[in-house]
């Protein structure tokens, strides 16, 4: 079965020391801050922001089904002044920073959620990416007690070229919060309710022996019933009982 979700939220948060490069701005306006990220930050978007290849960027996973909320990682050399600079945060293009290749294994289909070419970086190195991700992807059913069945499917990140000597996935949020957060942006539910989610944290080994780390969510879907019932089940008992009628009347 395909299910399409907007998923508003996949949430990663790269966690690194606060050593490293600090802007300096030559007065507080947003014209000095961008002069001082062109002439230090913009030229390393190419590689992994650590100082040292051989430190591990932790990376946190929240999900929100029917919504990518946003993307966030730290820069290991980036802060700036507030005071000096005039502003904690400011908006760039995306392409100017690394990006983690963060994807979803059951994939089935190609992004059709509307682009946007922008993230927010905070003074603190913090950069969030609010791009949204229509994910479509597929869930094997068990019908045996349609339709009053209960389904799991699975959503499954990880990264795609980075092990887990350069990159680990943790927990950005509790389950239960996440399920609340679902909740609360679903506009409809259709055919499908929402029961709830669980998570997994897992390594995947290759087959050369390196390894990824995976977290896998496990969404609980139930069928809403009436729509079979009323169109499908109270006319065929309907029709079987005529039958069965037809069987005793004289001929």
């Amino acid at each position: 079965m395909p299910i399409k979700a907007v998923v508003y939220g996949i949430v990663l948060q790269a966690l690194f020391l606060e050593s490293g490069v600090t802007l300096n701005c030559s007065e507080p306006t947003t014209e000095s801050l961008f002069i001082a990220f062109n002439s230090s930050i913009f030229k390393l978007a190419a590689i992994r922001p650590v100082n040292n290849l051989s430190t591990i960027t932790n990376v946190s996973i929240s999900f929100t089904l029917y919504g990518i909320l946003g993307v966030k990682w730290k820069i290991e050399f980036l802060s700036w002044d507030p005071v000096e600079c005039g502003n904690s945060f400011i908006t760039l293009p995306r392409s100017k920073f690394w990006v983690p290749d963060i994807v979803i294994d059951e994939f089935v289909d190609e992004n059709n959620a509307p682009q946007t070419y922008y993230v927010t970086v905070r003074s603190t190195g913090e950069v969030q990416d609010a791009l949204p991700v229509e994910v479509i992807s597929s869930c094997n059913l068990d019908i045996f007690k349609f339709p009053f069945d209960t389904q799991n499917c699975s959503y499954t990140f990880n990264s795609w070229i980075h092990h887990t000597d350069e990159i680990q996935l943790s927990y950005d949020k509790q389950v239960e919060e996440m399920v609340n957060q679902s909740r609360a942006v679903m506009a409809t539910e259709g055919e499908w309710e929402f029961m709830g989610m669980t998570a997994y944290k897992h390594t995947l080994v290759n087959f050369d022996e390196s390894s990824r780390d995976q977290i896998t969510y496990f969404i609980a879907l139930r069928r809403q019933p009436t729509m079979y019932v009323v169109n499908l089940i109270i006319p065929s008992c309907f029709l079987i009982t005529l039958d069965l009628f037809s069987f005793i009347l004289p001929p």
